[in-house]
């Protein structure tokens, strides 16, 4: 990821992932604010890597805070604006149908990636894929290994909570998903730690059951780098 960012000039890069072409996760990040920025995209369920993710091409973004960008993904743009990044730019991992992850790349600056930093991506976002698989039984048995570990890490809460929350609520996993985002959003906290409140029955979110769902930003207070440092501290 590292390399990644200093060869596009880009103030960071993240890794997110999927298993059995199910919910996208991040994973790894160069540093907590672009950590913080893919997160918002799964808390969210939009943004350039879920788009990249759901076509299967490459989504360039040259300015977040342009009127496209707005458009395209009118709650994602809202939680960033502010935050000092423009230039967003992810690609699939990917070969076919055959679609692993996402990787993303954020700039401070607005404009589009130069022909050559564009080759370079794709590169890379081959590389990730290429690295992840072995010629003889398809994914690595080490990396998968590594990634079941992550996921398991991450979001058994966040599953767990889902899944408690539809059989309480009588709706689908994906409604229930939904709530927790909803909350997240509304509160300013992580949708990991809104499940662990659930899950330990400290939160209920039955008067959340029909809500709209989030028009604008919460407070970057809570969502900055001292939130952020704490979550990865609690991974």
């Amino acid at each position: 990821m590292t390399a990644c960012a200093r060869e596009l000039s880009a103030s960071g890069a993240g890794l997110a992932l999927t298993r059995n072409g199910g919910l996208l996760e991040p994973l790894l990040a160069t540093d907590p604010e672009t950590g913080e920025l893919d997160e918002l995209q799964f808390g969210l369920g939009e943004g350039p890597g879920t788009e990249a993710m759901a076509t299967g091409v490459p989504v360039l973004e040259a300015d977040l805070s342009g009127p496209e960008a707005g458009r395209r993904w009118p709650v994602y743009t809202a939680a960033v604006d502010g935050r000092g990044v423009h230039g967003a730019f992810a690609f699939p991992v990917a070969a076919g149908a055959a679609r692993m992850g996402v990787l993303s790349v954020y700039r401070r600056q607005a404009g589009l990636l130069g022909p050559d930093q564009l080759q370079d991506a794709l590169v890379f976002a081959d590389t990730v894929f290429v690295l992840a698989l072995d010629r003889r039984r398809g994914l690595s048995t080490d990396l998968d290994s590594v990634i079941e570990a992550a996921f398991v890490a991450r979001r058994a809460e966040v599953h767990q909570a889902a899944g408690r929350l539809a059989a309480q609520q009588r709706i689908s996993v994906v409604d229930a998903l939904a709530l927790l985002r909803a909350h997240s959003y509304s509160s300013g906290r992580s949708l990991r730690e809104v499940a662990v409140d659930v899950m330990a029955g400290r939160l209920s979110l039955a008067n959340d059951h029909g809500a709209a769902p989030p028009t604008g930003p919460h407070d970057p207070k809570e969502t900055g780098p001292d939130h952020v440092e704490k979550e990865q501290e609690e991974d």
